[in-house]
């Protein structure tokens, strides 16, 4: 272990090592910003750049673009409310209210400190208990996912501020829009309408623009009589002793949890994110402000997802299993470059496997050190008068989504989505419940038709499961506590107006 550690040093300090791991983080970082590209197609990118390059060299790029992109993904959603990927959905909930307040400089800050500690706990974790925990993912099959997939949807009432029936009706919608296109398991179109259009599905970028970009347009030029929020303020990037204790407490703990859900191959940065969010709302005392600004909602997600970056490498490196959709694009670079990740790795090629690890703890410093100077830079988006940045984000958006799938049919479906957030936004229906549906819908329904595969049609395989049934109690319990509490709630100033009276 010993040397394998002193060969991946070697590989991370020489001149290209150094070199690689910077390009690949400030790729990754543009990228990120713009919603349509993502670590997914920048890696996919990088793969002719790589041949007849040494592997680990490779795979030192292409692992800084990985965990670049996460990092830019926060500011599109900071400052614009359109987050180009949907590892950076969550933090929009906050970190879009923060900048409206005129706080976008400590909005960033703190998604850059929390990043930066996200992404060093997966690192040390990923260190010291890649070979055990590449095991622990071998055991979640199936009815795991599902039940896991499930516990992150029962608590979609903790995304609303409102009603929990208007939350549970935004995610019916979600998984509804989940199931259009073609059925992976039958090859059945489902919901076309007859439109070739829609065989293959909707994408995720079209509902998640639509939604929270395009529905804040259409706020804004309806309501561009009213005095806007001070969106043209950066404000102070200085955090207080009291938010920097609050930051580092949430990112900390968050860290660990993604980190765990990215060890778990598909879940990736987007369950981490979204399931972190939602549990630091649960155990918060003033769960309130959480969606009007809080930094524990920002904290919550960039931390999980960048962990999640890290854990996603256990499964790819020791098992050749990938963790993500990024980690499946890596996994064939890596083959294409004659190099099979496995157990075999670690012994076989010390140099890939510890090198990048290590190039880990270099290239944080690195995203740490070239974010946080440039956020007052990055910030005077907002500084663009109202008039300039509406059809500015217009066109963003709209660029994104035709450069993913070269569609004009994708341009309509991201006008349509804009009209439905903005009627929900008229109505008081939240519309993370919607996005989060739709992502775990797919993800979900595979993980239960290969259950029921799996158990000749009996649902008894998820109560067998151990990992399933603690999953599904977990569940149960997310669903029914926030019912108790209103009905406990109501029942209290039902006595309390009696008693009064």
């Amino acid at each position: 272990m010993f040397d394998g550690i002193l060969a991946g040093i070697e590989v991370v300090f020489s001149f290209q090592g150094i070199l690689f791991v910077l390009i690949g983080v400030i790729v990754g970082t543009v990228i990120g910003m713009i919603p349509g590209l993502g670590p997914i197609t920048a890696i996919a990118v990088m793969i002719p750049i790589t041949y007849g390059m040494v592997p680990a060299l490779a795979l030192l790029l292409m692992a800084g673009v990985y965990y670049g992109a996460a990092y830019g993904g926060a500011a599109s959603s900071i400052l614009l409310n359109a987050p180009g990927t949907s590892e950076a959905v969550a933090t929009s909930f906050d970190g879009y209210p923060m900048a409206k307040q005129g706080k976008a400089g400590k909005a960033l800050a703190v998604a850059a400190i929390s990043s930066f500690i996200g992404g060093t706990i997966s690192v040390i974790l990923l260190t010291l208990l890649a070979p055990t925990l590449a095991n622990v993912a071998i055991s979640f099959g199936p009815p795991a996912y599902f039940a896991l997939m499930l516990m992150g949807l029962t608590a979609v009432s903790s995304l609303s501020d409102g009603s929990t029936i208007k939350a549970l009706i935004s995610a019916t919608i979600g998984f509804m829009i989940a199931t259009i296109g073609i059925d992976s398991q039958t090859g059945t179109p489902r919901f076309t309408f007859g439109s070739a259009h829609l065989l293959e599905g909707i994408d995720f970028l079209v509902i998640a623009l639509g939604l929270f970009a395009l529905a804040e347009v259409c706020s804004l030029i309806i309501n561009r009589k009213e005095k806007g929020a001070d969106t043209n303020k950066i404000g102070s990037l200085r955090l207080s002793k009291q938010e920097f204790r609050e930051m580092s407490t949430t990112a900390g703990k968050q860290s660990f949890l993604g980190f765990l859900i990215g060890v778990l191959p598909g879940a990736g940065g987007t369950i981490a994110s979204l399931l972190a969010y939602i549990s630091e709302k649960k155990m918060s005392k003033n769960p309130e402000q959480f969606g009007k600004g809080a930094i524990k909602g920002i904290a919550a997600p960039e931390s999980a997802n960048n962990a999640a970056s890290g854990g996603a490498f256990v499964p790819l490196l020791s098992l050749g299993i990938p963790g993500s959709g990024t980690t499946a694009v890596m996994l064939g670079a890596l083959m294409v470059l004659g190099v099979q990740p496995g157990p075999l790795l670690i012994g076989d090629h010390p140099d890939i496997f510890w090198g990048v690890i290590i190039s880990m703890y270099i290239g944080n410093i690195f995203l740490l050190i070239l974010n946080l100077p440039l956020i007052p830079y990055i910030s005077k988006i907002l500084k663009v008068p109202r008039p300039m940045l509406i059809p500015l984000v217009i066109v963003f958006c709209l660029i994104g989504v035709y450069g993913v799938s070269f569609n004009t049919f994708d341009m309509f479906l991201l006008l349509l989505f804009g009209i439905i957030g903005y009627v929900m936004r008229l109505f008081h229906f939240p519309a993370a419940p919607l996005l989060l549906a739709f992502i775990l819908g797919g993800m979900m329904e595979q993980s239960f038709r290969q259950s029921l595969t799996i158990s000749n049609g009996s649902l008894a395989i998820f109560f067998t499961n151990p990992i399933s049934c603690v999953l599904l109690i977990i569940a149960l319990l997310a669903f029914l506590l926030p019912i108790l509490k209103t009905w406990k709630r109501k029942k209290e100033d039902n006595q309390s107006s009696q008693q009064s009276a």
